[in-house]
């Protein structure tokens, strides 16, 4: 793979102290010899992985704070000296439950080098919490927040889940609203999806109506547009706004397609234009492991209009949305030719809007943002 640096690094820590029935990640109750196990082979995954600089790693889950916070630091070390930082920005994300938080843990991260939290939440409403599977209260958060900022932890994020069964507009914005009175620097909402083979899917079975339908869900999302904005967040993707300074760079690096390694159980790669993902059994990975062999891994290498219409799809998700120029010296073909009629009917509808050389989504085409961008990926 040559010493080109990699756009990030996604760790995956599969396992939490109860499993919420709105998820379908690659995810295990937390059992200590499951983990103690696993921890060993996903050190020995990055031991034999090739060196590379990085820009960005992330812990995600699961829950990587089921970990003790000695062996949160112990990974974040080897990570350190296996993929090196690229400059002094170099952005390190764990993913934490509030409640499964420890005294000294955030402190022990920041000096260990993580300046990014991503605080699961979904939602400040204690009773939706519940609803959702979440043991955490709201002082729990706090509590996060307020040892972060006395630990030096650079930019704080939240993750926020609407259309919840039986939602308001203004249970809605009470959610926003403690999120924004925190201070966090990052909110990342979510409308909820229905997972296949989760509770939720059989809930929704059982009571579709307790569900928000499509035209409350999309003024729910206005909602966090504008207040969120109207506080002084920037949407710089669908889903994430950001205060000045504080974008992912982990995330920003998924947009733009840049290079990613994953590790770990069903962790995904882009590398050298070829997408792979791990496999999602968790004894398979950690054999693999153990036997000095390749994890089991499903490939695809996008070409041709499949590459183009995945680089559009990412692209529009962003404000900057489709640079003409750069996408043309970079994939070799002008896309304001080459989707002409497609993008003439979306501007048409009024989803779409181009300004000289940038195409960008619209406030209406951000309400429709799946099928607008995933018309790009289904053009032959």
């Amino acid at each position: 793979m040559g010493d080109e640096a990699l756009g990030g690094v996604y760790v995956h820590l599969p396992f939490c102290p109860y499993i919420c029935p709105y998820c379908d990640f690659a995810k295990w109750p937390l059992r200590r010899s499951d983990a103690a196990r696993y921890i060993a082979a996903l050190h020995r995954e990055i031991a034999e992985s090739p060196s590379r600089p990085a820009e960005n790693i992330f812990l995600g889950g699961g829950t990587p704070n089921a970990y003790e916070a000695t062996k949160i630091v112990e990974l974040v070390e080897r990570l350190s000296e296996r993929f090196p930082a690229v400059d002094e920005e170099r952005e390190i994300t764990i993913e934490i439950n509030p409640d499964a938080v420890q005294p000294g843990d955030i402190e022990a991260y920041a000096r260990a080098g993580i300046n990014r939290l991503s605080i699961g939440v979904q939602s400040f409403r204690e009773e939706e919490a519940r609803a959702l599977g979440r043991r955490h209260s709201n002082a729990d958060v706090e509590r996060c927040v307020r040892d972060a900022r006395a630990s030096g932890i650079r930019s704080l994020s939240v993750d926020l889940i609407f259309a919840l069964p039986g939602q308001s507009e203004a249970d809605w914005m009470e959610s926003l609203d403690a999120a924004i009175a925190l201070g966090v620097d990052h909110c990342s909402t979510y409308g909820l999806t229905i997972e296949p083979g989760t509770p939720f899917e059989r809930l929704y079975a059982r009571a579709p109506e307790r569900f928000a339908d499509e035209e409350l869900e999309a003024r729910l999302y206005e909602i966090a547009m504008d207040r969120l904005g109207a506080a002084g967040f920037e949407q710089y993707e669908i889903s994430n706004f950001a205060r000045s300074g504080h974008r992912s760079r982990h995330n920003g690096n998924y947009w733009t397609n840049g290079s990613y390694l994953g590790l770990g159980v069903g962790a995904a790669s882009y590398l050298a234009g070829e997408r792979s993902t791990a496999t999602r059994l968790l004894t398979e990975y950690m054999e693999a492991i153990e036997r000095g062999e390749p994890v089991p891994r499903e490939r695809e290498r996008l070409e041709g209009l499949a590459r183009l219409g995945e680089a559009m799809m990412l692209a529009l998700r962003t404000a900057q949305g489709v640079d003409a120029s750069a996408f043309n010296q970079r994939y070799g073909i002008d896309p304001l030719v080459t989707y002409a009629s497609t993008i003439a009917g979306f501007i048409e509808a009024g989803v779409l809007e181009r300004s000289d050389e940038h195409l960008r989504l619209t406030r209406r085409g951000r309400l429709l943002a799946n099928s607008v961008c995933g018309a790009f990926v289904t053009l032959e």
